[in-house]
């Protein structure tokens, strides 16, 4: 099986220019996928580039990581309706340098002889003169050849219209293309498929200065069958780095995923392979109330995300809230979400002061309450008595599980004072 082999049985390819399948059968190339600096993280709307360029370094080609750090002064407006807010060249370097741990996950940069390879377009975009630039790749562009790109069309047919500065978007992309072929003999570009104008625009200037045979592939948008845009929820956009997302709203992301997309992402975001997808779309088919496609995807992106460590914990965390009895083992895999004193239990603390402690009630009066109404648990006990106490001895291990309902879970855990300080 081919590259272009596995993109295809995978859904991943959306178009691309003639040759490309029989380029990506017969030679080993350089390819390159441009990432915007829009913010100092990734997220889920990034992760089908990022698979796809790891997918084609296994396949034993080079893949290029290119950072927008010129372009991103700019701001593509391909599916964009209106135009972006400029970030400042400060803001810009920061998010670009955010953005290598991240790529790290997916991408080898120290294999041999395809090492990946991280470039920011800004070594080249900002020290070039207007002049230049216009001469030696404007003038390959007619005014009417970029009107007709979609792209540009759609900004045109709008309210807001389209700036001088957002319409010479495609002339740099062409000429980062342009650049990389020359640097380092890449010869197909990827993204998705709103880029296709600006890809083949690279295409056509390559083969015009150069003389040279250029490609490109265009991945699909991803969507959701609900209807909803992929990778936003109510809290917002989906990152990759663990401070904008926790590991664990990363993953119930993924667990949450609706029966009609689970098979898609599947073969989108992870590494399993035919006959294991296969597999889960049968399992999905005929019991989908036991949801093992939704469960596994999860698992595989967030082990390839955030590492073995935080699936570990993502899946006990899972398990406290939506598993069977709990146990001090599965306890002992989560993180505490607070502490109190070995001293204070042992003589005896109220359960609504516990209830406080978890941070499941803001007052003792709304924790009265919630135990006299019987939404408390403690380590899956239900709680009667507001006016009860609760000591070392109901605790598992040195902890406790905290439920208000079903889904607000809190493990807190007994630590001696000593400690407690060193927390502060």
């Amino acid at each position: 099986m081919t590259l272009f082999d596995e993109f295809q049985w995978r859904g991943m390819v959306y178009d691309a220019t003639e040759g490309t399948q029989e380029m990506l059968a017969k030679e080993r190339v350089t390819c390159y996928i441009g990432f915007d600096p829009t913010a100092s993280s990734l997220h889920v709307g990034s992760l089908l580039p990022i698979m796809a360029l790891a997918r084609l370094q296994r396949f034993g080609h080079s893949p290029i990581a290119l950072v927008g750090g010129g372009t991103g002064m700019i701001g593509d407006p391909s599916g964009k309706s209106q135009e972006r807010t400029l970030l400042t060249i400060e803001e810009i370097d920061v998010n670009a340098r955010g953005m290598r741990t991240q790529l790290e996950r997916f991408l080898d940069f120290n294999a041999t002889p395809n090492a990946a390879r991280m470039m920011n377009n800004a070594d080249w975009l900002r020290t070039i003169g207007l002049l230049e630039f216009l001469r030696d790749t404007g003038k390959h562009f007619t005014v009417n050849y970029m009107m007709a790109k979609e792209s540009v069309k759609r900004r045109l047919g709008g309210d807001e219209g389209i700036s001088f500065t957002e319409f010479s978007y495609l002339l740099l992309q062409s000429h980062d293309y342009l650049h990389l072929h020359r640097a380092t003999g890449c010869t197909l570009q990827m993204g998705g498929s709103d880029q296709w104008g600006n890809i083949v625009a690279g295409c056509d200037l390559i083969r015009k200065v150069e003389g040279g045979k250029a490609h490109g592939l265009v991945l699909p948008l991803v969507t959701t069958s609900a209807g909803t845009k992929f990778g936003k929820t109510e809290a917002g956009t989906v990152w990759l780095d663990r401070t904008r997302t926790s590991e664990r709203d990363f993953f119930q992301f993924w667990l949450n995923t609706d029966d009609r997309d689970a098979i898609k992402y599947l073969k989108f975001f992870t590494w399993l392979d035919r006959p294991e997808i296969d597999a889960l779309e049968k399992s999905l088919h005929d019991d989908p109330s036991a949801r093992a496609a939704q469960r596994r995807l999860a698992d595989e992106v967030t082990r390839t995300v955030h590492g073995d460590a935080a699936l570990t914990q993502v899946q006990s965390d899972a398990a406290l809230r939506f598993g069977g009895a709990v146990s001090a083992e599965a306890l002992q895999q989560v993180a505490p979400s607070a502490t109190v004193s070995a001293e204070k239990i042992k003589a005896g603390l109220a359960n609504t002061e516990l209830v406080l402690i978890a941070g499941l009630a803001k007052s003792k009066s709304e924790a009265f309450r919630l135990i006299e109404q019987g939404g408390i648990t403690i380590n899956d006990v239900a709680v009667s008595d507001p006016r009860g106490l609760v000591t070392e001895t109901q605790a598992l291990g040195n902890r406790f599980k905290v439920s208000k309902g079903r889904r607000n879970v809190a493990v807190v855990e007994i630590i001696a004072d000593a400690e407690r300080g060193k927390t502060k």
